[in-house]
């Protein structure tokens, strides 16, 4: 199986990401895609440069960066499923309004054209916010799957949720089976 693994702008959690990364692609033929923002922002959790080496080194192949880069994956090199891991709450508005101005967001729309899933590990300090309406529409639209998230500092950060990146693989068997993992929330 081909998946796209999708990396945004949720700089905290790059380091879970790739860890999952890595285990994918033992599993799965790889294709890496970052956001513009992750693939060209230095933060206090890491270069730009170490991330696209680190996804490089893991995938065997440069990520895909632009929305020129992100087209073919849809008639021309197929994915079976997308991943977006971690996706933040802004390339999720954007997937709920139909917007594919990014290579993530075009990625996803190469996908869906194609009639594969996209599994969403959604990673955002607004999801219980201005985020939770595009949760809901995308949880009532075809071949759209959430990785389980958990409020990560309900006291410091209330609208905040991860998702648990431990139950990606195990989401990816679902989704492919065309179901989703629940429950999709867990506040405890």
């Amino acid at each position: 199986m081909k998946i796209g693994y999708c990396i945004c702008g949720s700089f905290c959690t790059h380091k879970k990401a790739l860890a999952a990364l890595e285990r994918l692609s033992v599993k799965y033929e790889t294709v890496p895609v970052l956001s513009e923002r992750a693939a060209h922002t230095d933060t206090r959790f890491g270069t730009h440069t170490e991330l696209v080496e680190a996804v490089t080194g893991i995938c065997g192949r440069e990520p895909v960066t632009t929305v020129e880069g992100a087209e073919p994956l849809g008639p021309f090199e197929p994915l079976d499923m997308l991943v977006i891991c971690p996706c933040t709450g802004n390339t999720l508005s954007k997937i709920a309004s139909g917007v594919s101005d990014t290579s993530v967001t075009l990625a996803a729309k190469a996908t869906l054209r194609a009639d594969r899933p996209v599994l969403i590990g959604l990673c955002s300090n607004d999801a219980l916010g201005a985020n939770l309406s595009n949760i809901g529409a995308l949880l009532n639209r075809k071949n759209f799957y959430f990785v389980p998230m958990y409020m990560d500092d309900k006291e410091k950060k209330p609208h905040s949720l991860v998702c648990d990146f431990d139950m990606l693989e195990e989401c990816i068997r679902a989704a492919e089976k065309g179901l989703q993992i629940n429950p999709v929330f867990s506040f405890g």
